[in-house]
């Protein structure tokens, strides 16, 4: 229990028989909790304290989950894992998740062991992005120290989980990284859903690559993912 003792939690849903079994739960893992019923109190509990994970339902009453998210992120500019429930599993409603600045979704009913280990999972991932190395591939640089990310001089903005799946394949550059190695370095022995690794991919393509003439996330058919510019590729094939 020492490595959640000290970890505070923001938990935002409306559902209090929901709420009271997480909170209960995790409080007896040893995380300080925080709980909102609504939208607009979550919000301001976000912006007013500093949490090591949000637990954010999407269905809220005086703000939605996505309204909440997209200000916690561009207004606020806070960088908190964030761990979306939702009852909608569909890729759509996941992919908007994690376009607004989602780290991570459980779709409605999960299993609390799975929550918990999440939320794990979370915290590990954003205290480790902080090294002190600089990561380059064509003219796309990761800062990991910073956690800046910046292509053709112009700074984009990532999820942790996205900077996490950059860093991964930006050091093993060029080579193909396969989706089970990627999955398993970032979720460890709790896999996610098959949409989840995809949904992240997407969002994370559209920061590197869609602003940009020159691709250099590419999807090698039945082997994996690989980051390299256009002419390194074809020599490489």
């Amino acid at each position: 229990m020492s490595d959640k003792q000290n970890h505070s939690l923001l938990l935002i849903e409306d559902h209090h028989d929901i709420a009271d079994m997480v909170c209960e739960f995790l409080e007896t893992e040893g995380y300080i909790m925080d709980y909102a019923a609504d939208g607009v109190t979550g919000l301001h509990l976000a912006v007013s304290n500093q949490y090591d994970a949000i637990i954010l339902d999407l269905n809220l009453p005086g703000m939605n989950g996505i309204n909440l998210l997209e200000n916690l992120r561009n207004q606020a500019k806070s960088d908190v894992p964030v761990l979306i429930l939702t009852a909608q599993d569909t890729l759509q409603n996941k992919i908007a998740g994690l376009d607004s600045g989602a780290d991570d979704y459980l779709v409605k009913p999960f299993e609390i062991s799975e929550l918990s280990a999440r939320i794990r999972s979370l915290i590990r991932r954003q205290k480790g992005l902080v090294s002190s190395e600089i990561l380059k591939v064509a003219d796309l640089v990761f800062d990991t120290a910073t956690m800046m990310v910046t292509r053709n001089g112009q700074t984009l903005k990532l999820t942790p989980i996205g900077m996490q799946i950059l860093k991964i394949l930006m050091k093993a550059s060029p080579a193909v990284v396969s989706r089970r190695s990627i999955e398993r370095e970032i979720w460890g022995d709790i896999l996610p859903d098959s949409d989840t690794l995809r949904s992240h991919l997407y969002t994370l393509r559209k920061s590197i690559d869609k602003p940009f003439k020159i691709p250099l996330l590419h999807t090698v058919q039945n082997s994996g993912y690989k980051l390299v510019k256009a002419e390194d590729e074809k020599l490489g094939d």
